[in-house]
């Protein structure tokens, strides 16, 4: 691939970043996090309806645009950079590759459209484990638990993937999911308990699907990671530019110059292996090992990045008006959120 984005792919994140930036001159972060749903709705129909992320990766003749999982992630590094919640992960992203991959496209017009649709997927441990899930489906009701389920509370369906006769399967149900706190509030999570629920089943084999469907959701968590890490160096290259220390400004120190050098090494490589995951993940090419490198690299990279910027602001950075203290939660949240470094580097 070419390590640069077409003038098309500018234009779609040019797009995306002025939107967002337009919007929060009216809503701002903390206020869409605080708000009942945990993200700015107005914001995320003009996101569907004006540039139509949700429908990127979607073809064309389920309501979708008919591009790529590229362009997609175009996307999710520009509402990193910004923290902005939205229910493109795990509505977009997640549940539209399950449908795909199960050949049940009866909801992908409506995501594609904007509406939020959950998967149920991690066991009680949080793991999306690529061999099943704790749910057991029988006699077309499904008894169990789901956790982090992304933006499960505010879906008007669930995907779970169950267990029917010792094997992973995927169903749709009508229940609803509670949702759970998390240490990053930018993230919606739930916790779906399913007792003898009704379900229909979408697709009877869904064993091969869940290691290509972990693998594009582990790659999208880095577009959200480069993303956020390229914020934290650009906020520091700022702070650093502006604050001053003995009548000279934090940046013109030499050690701190190494310090922010090192975190441009960290953003710029980051990029580089995500994208090429990026492409991976729209082309089929090496899949699995180009999500493990991209997901192991990109989570310690936003961590010392995001801890970088919270040293080098120094106290100002953990207090709740500052938002590097945001990132840094983000940047937690995400090295573990479909598989820390350590597990995917075993996957190497």
């Amino acid at each position: 691939m070419h390590f640069a984005l077409t003038d098309e792919q500018r234009e779609l994140a040019a797009a995306v970043r002025g939107l967002v930036q337009r919007r929060a001159a009216k809503t701002d972060l903390r206020a869409a996090i605080d708000s009942p749903t945990g993200y700015d709705t107005e914001l995320w129909s003009a996101l569907c309806e004006q540039i139509g992320v949700a429908a990127l990766a979607i073809p064309e003749e389920y309501g979708g645009a008919g591009y790529s999982l590229f362009e997609t992630h175009v996307v999710l590094e520009e509402l990193g950079a910004s923290l902005t919640p939205s229910p493109l992960l795990g509505s977009g992203v997640l549940a539209a590759q399950a449908l795909l991959a199960a050949n049940a496209p009866e909801l992908l017009p409506g995501i594609a459209a904007g509406e939020v649709v959950a998967l149920a997927w991690a066991d009680r441990a949080g793991r999306h484990r690529t061999d099943g899930s704790d749910v057991v489906a029988s006699g077309g009701t499904l008894n169990g638990t789901a956790t982090l389920v992304l933006d499960g509370a505010q879906a008007s369906q669930l995907l779970v993937v169950a267990m029917a006769d010792g094997r992973p399967a995927l169903f749709r149900t009508d229940a609803t999911a509670e949702a759970t706190p998390a240490v990053d509030q930018t993230l919606r999570f739930a916790k779906a308990e399913f007792s003898d629920t009704p379900a229909t089943l979408l697709a009877e084999d869904f064993a091969e699907a869940l290691p290509r469907l972990h693998a594009i959701a582990a790659i999208a968590c880095t577009a959200l990671q480069v993303g956020g890490a390229q914020s934290c160096l650009d906020r520091t290259v700022a702070h650093l530019r502006e604050r001053e220390q003995f009548g000279r400004p934090l940046g013109s120190f030499q050690a701190l110059k190494h310090r922010v050098a090192d975190m441009l090494v960290q953003v710029e490589t980051a990029r580089s292996i995500s994208w090429a995951a990026g492409f991976a993940a729209s082309n089929g090419e090496d899949l699995a090992r180009q999500a493990a490198y991209a997901k192991s690299w990109c989570s310690e990279a936003f961590t010392a990045v995001a801890a970088e910027t919270v040293q080098l602001h120094g106290g100002i950075a953990i207090t709740w008006e500052h938002d590097a203290q945001l990132y840094f939660k983000r940047a937690h949240a995400l090295g573990q959120l479909f598989g820390d470094a350590r597990e995917h580097r075993t996957r190497l």
